[in-house]
């Protein structure tokens, strides 16, 4: 994943430097628009389109971005490292990922740093997924076992191993994790007979359960304890420049969020169904449901100090933290303190 990311932030550095040369001295690069509405244009990517991220399509659904003056178009990255080039490239606003992306980036050496200013999820939200029911499940049972995991380096894998760990289970040699599927294909695999055990984000858990191919065993949520899972993050530069934007764009999401806690599964599956047409409203109600249960989402936006050493520690636990940031360095809280007052 470093190595990975490395280049592209080399890359992208390059493309940066070479379009400033082109610029004339004291010429800006081009800003985001005001429409004559006085709408501002924001860029968000996603780094996946998914019901565990219920309370930003709540804000969208609701038309809460556009209340605050945002006119929002929202982009999917299909992964971490492709939100994280889109942010550094310009090509996004705000990025919406995993935050231990900003500590890879931080310690590539780049000079505009990427800042976290608002968490979202404080909890893992995916599943571990049996080929039958197990209701005594222990994690003493995925030894000797192949299980379909995630990318090496990113959240979702990270958390399966802390966990693993936390319960004495040698990830070298207790068990094999398969890590060569795309993301967005384990589910498939499984059902089609790929290893014992899958960690599937939703729906693709709840659609094994439902076609009978797979039984949900155990919450990666609930046995990791809180951690900070995604954040949305923008350049240092973005958040000086426009920090009115910002403000407003966290205050749009703050009321995404009180909306899904205050409401039943059933409404917040209703609102947010127009984003994720090809899932029934019993399977939305389920999923949403499933999250509420195991505290998904944050009351607030603020993210916390324990939180940020907490992710220090899961990369450091995995071999991927090189070089310790300070909290100060890659989170910034004042919009989210003041998307509360």
């Amino acid at each position: 994943m470093k190595k990975i990311l490395s280049h592209f932030v080399s890359c992208i550095l390059c493309l940066i430097l070479a379009a400033a040369a082109a610029f004339p001295a004291g010429c800006a690069f081009p800003g985001k628009g005001t429409d004559s509405k006085g709408q501002t244009d924001v860029t968000l990517n996603e780094v996946a389109h998914s019901i565990f991220y219920a309370p930003l399509y709540v804000a969208i659904e609701k038309g809460y971005f556009k209340e605050e003056g945002i006119n929002l178009t929202l982009v999917t990255g299909f992964g971490a490292d492709k939100t994280m080039t889109a942010l550094l490239s310009g090509e996004a606003d705000i990025g919406f990922m995993g935050p231990e992306t900003t500590v890879y980036t931080y310690n590539e050496g780049s000079q505009d740093c990427v800042v976290n200013f608002a968490q979202l999820t404080q909890r893992a939200g995916n599943f571990l997924v049996a080929r039958k029911e197990m209701p005594d499940f222990t994690w003493e049972d995925v030894k000797g076992a192949e299980v379909l995991g995630g990318r090496k380096g990113g959240m979702p894998e990270m958390v399966f191993e802390f966990i693993l760990k936390k319960n004495n289970i040698d990830i070298t040699q207790d068990l094999t994790i398969d890590q060569s599927i795309d993301f967005g294909s384990t589910a498939a695999a499984f059902s089609g007979g790929k290893g014992d055990f899958s960690v599937e984000f939703e729906p693709g858990a709840t659609a094994l359960e439902t076609e009978g191919a797979g039984f949900v065993v155990a919450s990666l949520g609930v046995d990791s304890g809180y951690v900070p899972y995604t954040a949305f993050s923008a350049k240092s530069s973005y958040l000086k420049e426009h920090p009115d934007v910002v403000q407003k764009f966290t205050d749009a999401l703050q009321k995404g969020i009180d909306d899904t806690l205050s409401h039943t599964p059933e409404e917040i599956a209703k609102t947010i169904s127009p984003q994720f047409k090809e899932t029934d409203l019993e399977t939305l109600t389920t999923i949403i449901q499933r999250y509420h249960e195991q505290d998904t989402w944050k009351e607030n936006l603020i993210f916390e100090e324990p939180s940020f050493r907490l992710l220090l520690e899961i990369l450091s636990e995995a071999g991927e933290l090189t070089d310790e940031p300070s909290y100060q360095d890659l989170v910034d809280t004042s919009f989210a303190e003041e998307a509360i007052r």
